[in-house]
């Protein structure tokens, strides 16, 4: 059968010749990809003190590596939001470059509008950590808009339950009143618990004999951490070792503010919590764990799309 006039044409075979030519070379010689980093000898070194500011000790070869690739994430991240105008749209870049400008002192009588402008021309932006945060703020939002978390299941809940059982566990719990004791009057404390045990009298009746303390005189259903903030932590583990009994007086009790004299009202023993008592902080952990998981997967797609030098 023969073939069409027109498949025949010169013209055709010259059009499907260069397209077929094109896509060859297209794929041969793709565009280069954006390159980021590597990063100048004033960010590692500032990158190294800020380890060793917040550590204590210097970053290892490895963690170095692991601070350098997050840092090249961030500038991915800031380029790319720069690629999609996202500065130009964003209220907080806005009003940060209004103050930059303010600060630089070239308002003069121009507008906000204008003096926005002006800023981006003079590319402020660039150079502004807060503006990098925030563009980098925004795009995740929008990588996690496209690429969301995986939902949460109730199994993965019961397990995440199960596997941080010991760590939910609930804290013994303590109610108490108590009479306070200044360094100075320590020689007054066993006239004073005298004279509580033979008029038999309460800690409130009691209560003038005693110092003044600024966090207050009753403390109920306090955990253990939560007496610590008031009273220190050499408090709560000499009231531990005491034996603490329910309706009873003990001390006195020594604290880094002094000695204090307790009458126990009650004591909570500590136990497991219940599925529903955690289910809020259960389904929080995972959630942010899912979000970060769904980041993570974004952030390694869009890698590759650029070329990053360590």
């Amino acid at each position: 059968m023969p073939l069409p006039a027109w498949l025949k044409r010169p013209w055709l075979h010259f059009l499907l010749l260069g397209t077929a030519l094109f896509i060859l070379q297209r794929m041969a010689f793709p565009d280069p990809l954006p390159v980021v980093g590597p990063l100048s000898e004033q960010r590692m070194a500032a990158l190294q003190q800020q380890w060793l500011a917040a550590t204590g000790a210097p970053a290892s070869a490895e963690q170095l590596k692991q601070l350098v690739a997050r840092e090249l994430d961030r500038d991915m991240l800031f380029q790319h939001a720069l690629s999609l105008d996202l500065h130009r749209h964003d209220a907080v870049v806005f009003q940060r470059l209004l103050r930059n400008m303010h600060f630089l002192q070239l308002a003069g009588d121009r507008s906000d509008q204008e003096l926005y402008q002006q800023a981006l021309e003079m590319r402020l932006h660039l150079g502004d950590e807060v503006v990098k945060r925030r563009m980098i703020q925004v795009l995740e939002q929008l990588l996690l808009s496209a690429n969301p978390p995986a939902p949460l299941k109730e199994e993965e809940l019961q397990a995440a339950f199960v596997e941080r059982a010991e760590e939910l566990r609930r804290p013994p719990r303590y109610s108490f009143e108590q009479l306070y004791f200044a360094r100075q009057r320590d020689a007054d404390i066993a006239q004073v618990i005298t004279t509580i045990t033979e008029q038999g009298l309460s800690a409130g009746e009691a209560r003038e004999m005693s110092s003044p303390f600024l966090p207050g005189y009753v403390f109920k259903h306090q955990t253990p951490e939560q007496l610590a903030r008031h009273f220190g932590a050499a408090f709560v583990m000499n009231f531990q070792q005491a034996g603490p009994q329910a309706g009873q007086w003990l001390g006195p009790i020594a604290s880094v503010y002094g000695q204090h004299y307790l009458w126990v009202e009650s004591i909570e023993p500590a136990r497991e919590a219940s599925l529903e008592e955690v289910r809020a902080e259960l389904e929080r952990d995972i959630a942010a764990q899912h979000q970060a998981e769904a980041l993570a997967n974004a952030v390694a797609q869009l890698r590759q799309h650029y070329e990053l030098r360590l």
